[in-house]
């Protein structure tokens, strides 16, 4: 299998990558519901004799199931997001100029991938579009 049968858009990489900080962000309303719902129906009282108190009840086990979503959710995010990082990776990888290929991966890897994504969707350029006149050149030349 080739690097070129893998390589996905720019256009993709930022559909993909906006859903994933869609998600993130469904996760954190999630979370927080659930934390509410805990809070208002007494699952956890703060304070007293001990620090915190959990109590079961139909409040608790609703906020447990909100928190389970809201996990679930925030790990398809990521799991988005890393895939979306990984793909902008390929596509820039078969530029001619690694410098887009290089930030992204220095960034990446450094923990600054929110920036370098959103640099690369804002001004980065589509390797697809080049590799595919690429090709075209290559077939015209060998004809």
């Amino acid at each position: 299998m080739s690097i070129e049968m893998i390589r996905m858009s720019k256009q993709n990489v930022k559909r993909l990558f906006v859903g994933a900080i869609v998600a993130l962000g469904a996760g954190l309303v999630l979370g927080l519901a659930a934390l509410g719902v805990a809070l208002a129906s007494d699952a956890i009282n703060f304070g007293g004799r001990y620090f915190v108190d959990v109590n079961g009840g139909s409040g608790a086990w609703t906020a447990l199931g909100l928190v389970i979503v809201g996990s679930l959710t925030t790990l398809g995010g990521t799991v988005a997001a890393v895939v979306s990082w990984i793909a902008a990776l390929l596509n820039t990888w078969g530029l001619e100029d690694k410098r887009w290929f290089a930030s992204l991966l220095a960034l990446g890897l450094f923990g600054f991938g929110l920036l370098a994504m959103l640099a690369y969707i804002v001004a980065g350029p589509d390797g697809t579009n080049q590799s595919v006149a690429r090709r075209e050149l290559a077939k015209a030349a060998h004809t």
